[in-house]
This record gives C-alpha cells, sequence and structure tokens, in this order.
C-alpha cells in the first residue's frame, strides 16, 4: 500500500484518483491516518487535483484538534490503494513492529495496553451510536450559491466538478445552471441543502474559494429554512 511519493505530481494524482469517492484515509471520521498523509505533503495540491485539495483543506482545518484525533498514526506504507509502494522522501519504513502494532477493533484476546482500549471503546461506542440512533427531526436549509469565475476564459466544467468536490456531512448539492453576468462572463449558480447544525454559509464559502484558479468569489443569493 503507498501513494507512491506524495512529493511529487504522480503521488499527488494517485492520492486525488483514492480520495475521489472517499472524505477521510480511513473510515468516516478525520483520524491519525488524514495527519500522517497531511504531514508527508510538502503543501497544498494543485487546484486540479480538487479531491486531494479539498481533503486537505479539511484536514488543515483541525490542526489545532490533531493530536486528540482517533487512531493510532502508522507508517504511509500502511495507508493507501493496494499495489502502490510508498516512496516518499523522509517518510519512515514500515516494519514488523509496526505492523504488529495495528489495532483490529474485533481481534485476538491478546494483552492490551490501555491506549489500544480506550481507542477499541471509541470505536465500538461509535459504531453503535450510528446503529441506534433514531430518527428526529433535524433543521435544514435550502442556499442557493453564486460562484463567480476570473474571466470568461475560466473552464466552468471544472469549476463546478471543484465545487461538487466539496464533501461535508449534512451537505447535498443539487441542480445547477450557468447564468450570463456580462462581456461574455457566465457565473455558476449552484442549489444545496445543508444541516444547520453541521455546515454553515461562511464553512462552504472558504471551501470552494479555496478553489481559486478558478473561484473569483462566492455569494449566497438565497437562503431558506426547510
Amino acid at each position: 500500500m503507498g501513494f507512491g511519493d506524495l512529493k511529487t505530481p504522480a503521488g499527488l494524482k494517485v492520492l486525488n484518483d483514492f480520495l475521489a469517492d472517499k472524505s477521510y484515509i480511513e473510515g468516516y471520521v478525520p483520524s491519525q491516518a488524514d495527519v500522517a498523509v497531511f504531514d508527508a505533503l510538502s503543501g497544498a495540491p494543485p487546484a486540479d487535483l480538487c479531491h486531494a485539495l479539498r481533503w486537505y483543506n479539511h484536514i488543515k482545518s483541525y490542526q489545532k484538534e490533531r493530536g486528540s484525533l482517533p487512531g493510532v498514526k502508522k507508517p504511509l506504507g500502511q495507508y493507501g490503494p493496494a499495489g502502490v509502494e510508498d516512496t516518499t522522501s523522509g517518510a519512515p519504513p514500515a516494519n514488523d513492529d509496526e505492523e504488529d502494532d495495528d489495532i483490529d477493533l474485533f481481534g485476538s484476546d491478546e494483552e492490551e495496553d490501555e491506549e489500544t482500549k480506550r481507542i477499541k471503546e471509541e470505536r465500538l461506542a461509535a459504531y453503535n451510536a450510528k446503529k441506534s440512533k433514531k430518527p428526529a427531526l433535524i433543521a435544514k436549509s435550502s442556499i442557493l450559491l453564486d460562484v463567480k469565475p476570473w474571466d470568461d476564459e475560466t473552464d466552468m466544467a471544472k469549476l463546478e466538478e471543484c465545487v461538487r468536490s466539496v464533501e461535508l456531512d449534512g451537505l447535498v448539492w443539487g441542480q445547477s445552471k450557468l447564468v450570463p453576468v456580462g462581456y461574455g462572463i457566465k457565473k455558476l449558480q449552484i442549489a444545496c441543502v445543508v444541516e444547520d447544525d453541521k455546515v454553515g454559509t461562511d464553512q462552504l464559502e472558504e471551501l470552494i474559494t479555496a478553489f481559486e484558479d478558478y473561484v473569483q468569489s462566492v455569494d449566497v443569493a438565497a437562503f431558506n429554512k426547510i
């Protein structure tokens, strides 16, 4: 497993493809796996690698809480797609001792240290909570965003792809259309539904404007409670 060399364009392309249908390196919440891969990067991925850049900006927002994220940080060679070897310069190689430290949620009855027990208990609690959660009234809002490009030469199909690559718990993208602004320039008007307790307009604007090669600005054209 691995991403190749994450300090090269080829390695970043592997990471981007890997994240095309994933929000995180492992599981459904930010973890030490995301920290390990984030730390291996030299900086933000380029805008054309929209899945990798979306993930990078999201994990960057957790920098103050990185030490408290769940999981155990493992060598880079234990993350990523199968059949790809990690060759990132400066990354510590995986060895048998580190592999023995992997956490098996439903594993053996061998003696475990306190940290391993704590992590397993947290994961089991989260799993059980998810399974037992009953439907409840959730406050939602319908938002219509105006996403403006830099000029008439901006690839609007790529701009929309970048916008839709933003994935957040409680966010669902809807229909979109291109609206003429003037001088041959068109803006992307795109609808979405958000859960109010999970997603805010400021957060959406920050993540979308991060695609600075395509996006000049984001405005809220309409906001309605559902």
